[in-house]
């Protein structure tokens, strides 16, 4: 186990001056975001539970976010908590498989009765904290390629496991993520073409022995959409329909026709982009994204100011972790990525998801606490070791 350095009171005073808690920048950016894919689940049909479901949920995840943001949470420093987030998500992953709840051919929830749960949002969680630790020690020698395999080792663990449920989206996440954190930390440029090369590789091998038949039917969907338009190709087809038809200004909420008329599937959750984009049109989407943006910068702002590496690190982890997800659900609800089954942060239906973006979001306003002054020997101490 590693020391956890204390710092002065000098050093605490000073970082209540600087940061003085929460930032609201980022939270004013969240709420709109929030109320927006409310105001989209309400107008699908007056039928429908999804909108006051996820507002509890929605409550649930901000007291969750305000109670770990206002709270001391640098145990998450110590090694042994990485290693007991990521075990702890290993042995999720591995139950899931003997006692998950089977929708559309895939074991990815278990079933509590009042709720569903998904462990691989824990997984993503767990990723970017043990990935965090592990380089923020390592930082120096990043360009040694045993580092590289390594973290790679603790992504493929996570990678494999949320495939076989199987769940691609989510898995296709976590590997992203775990690119995107070993980019931030450094590697050299020999190194990133042989991770692309064996990238290729491993797809080829998933298609050859991984993929299931669905799944690889989606892929040549993206390819050719019209080429199965009633099966496999459905749902790319109508979501792009849904965004075109939204135009400049959009349909008005509640007049979104491909949503209303059940059109457009899994409208609440992975295509609630079209939904959205129908209703509001293209000035909507650029407002949806213009808060993205500040989500993402106040993400960066935040981790750029971080106490030590890991802090850094962390944040460069959450910010992927958005960036990724908007990405990949946005370019799936456009046809300019296969359909993987990816929510959208802080919009699409689901409590694990919205619960698992304010824990994250939560643990950086706490790290905001105690940012940017820490005494410099603490820091040396903690990453390079005493002398």
């Amino acid at each position: 186990m590693d020391n956890i350095p204390l710092y002065t009171s000098a050093y605490n005073v000073s970082t209540h001056r600087d940061q003085q808690g929460m930032d609201w920048w980022l939270v004013l950016a969240i709420v709109p975001i929030l109320a927006a894919g409310l105001a989209t689940m309400d107008s699908f049909t007056g039928e429908t539970v999804f909108a006051s479901r996820q507002f509890v949920w929605i409550l649930v995840s901000l007291s969750v976010f305000f109670a770990i943001g206002f709270s001391n949470i640098r145990f998450l420093r110590a090694t042994w908590v990485s290693v007991i987030l990521f075990l702890g998500s290993v042995i999720l992953l591995v139950a899931l498989s003997f006692l998950g709840r089977v929708s559309h051919g895939a074991a990815i929830w278990f079933d509590l009765g009042i709720f569903s749960f998904q462990p691989s949002d824990v997984a993503k969680i767990a990723l970017i904290v043990i990935l965090a630790k592990y380089f923020s020690r390592r930082h120096m020698e990043i360009a040694n390629i045993r580092h590289i395999l390594v973290s790679g080792g603790y992504a493929f663990v996570l990678f494999t496991l949320v495939l076989i449920s199987p769940d691609l989206g989510s898995a296709t996440i976590i590997a992203l993520i775990w690119l995107g954190m070993v980019m931030v930390s450094g590697i050299s440029k020999k190194h990133l073409f042989a991770m692309i090369a064996l990238s290729i590789l491993a797809f080829a091998l998933l298609w050859g022995f991984g993929f299931k038949e669905y799944q690889k039917d989606r892929i040549r969907s993206f390819i050719d959409p019209l080429a199965d338009i009633r099966g496999a190709g459905y749902n790319a087809y109508q979501s792009t329909i849904a965004v075109g038809s939204g135009q400049l200004w959009g349909k008005g909420l509640g007049y979104g026709t491909q949503s209303r008329l059940k059109f457009l599937p899994e409208y609440q959750t992975d295509f609630i982009f079209a939904a959205f984009a129908e209703e509001w049109g293209f000035a909507g989407v650029i407002i949806l994204f213009s808060l993205y943006g500040v989500i993402i910068w106040r993400i960066i702002h935040n981790a750029s100011r971080g106490a030590s590496n890991f802090e850094i690190l962390y944040g460069a982890g959450v910010a992927l972790y958005f960036i990724v997800h908007i990405g990949v659900n946005v370019g799936m609800n456009i046809h300019l990525l296969p359909v993987t089954g990816t929510p959208l942060p802080l919009m699409s239906y689901g409590g694990t998801h919205l619960l698992s973006e304010f824990v994250l979001l939560g643990i950086l306003m706490s790290m905001r606490r105690y940012s940017r002054s820490a005494h410099k020997d603490a820091i040396k101490n903690e990453f390079v070791g005493p002398k």
